[in-house]
């Protein structure tokens, strides 16, 4: 094996393991938030009847969640509710904005 071989093959090796390292940085530093989604973009958890991702039949359904980025959930500016009070993200479920 020549020497230009053997120097690509561990470039791409150690490209290869940085590559995974920023993947997994990436992910970590997400977080799931409820009662952010608009109705079908959802990433998870839309409550019983659902299967999943892009389930969600109503917009900020407190039950299904969306990774946003860690820290941000329960500040962002979402609209208020229909009675006025204001709407924010949970890091946990909620049991507003249920379709019936």
């Amino acid at each position: 094996m020549s020497t230009t071989i053997k120097t690509l093959a561990v470039a791409s090796a150690v490209a290869a393991a940085l590559g995974a390292h920023a993947t997994t940085a990436s992910a970590q530093s997400k977080e799931k938030c409820f009662g952010v989604a608009l109705a079908g973009k959802n990433d998870c958890a839309a409550g019983p009847g659902t299967t999943c991702a892009g389930t969600s039949t109503t917009d900020y359904q407190g039950n299904a969640w969306k990774l946003v980025d860690a820290g941000t959930c329960e500040s962002m500016e979402l609209p208020a509710m229909a009675d006025g009070t204001a709407r924010k993200g949970s890091l946990k479920a909620l049991d507003r904005d249920k379709p019936a």
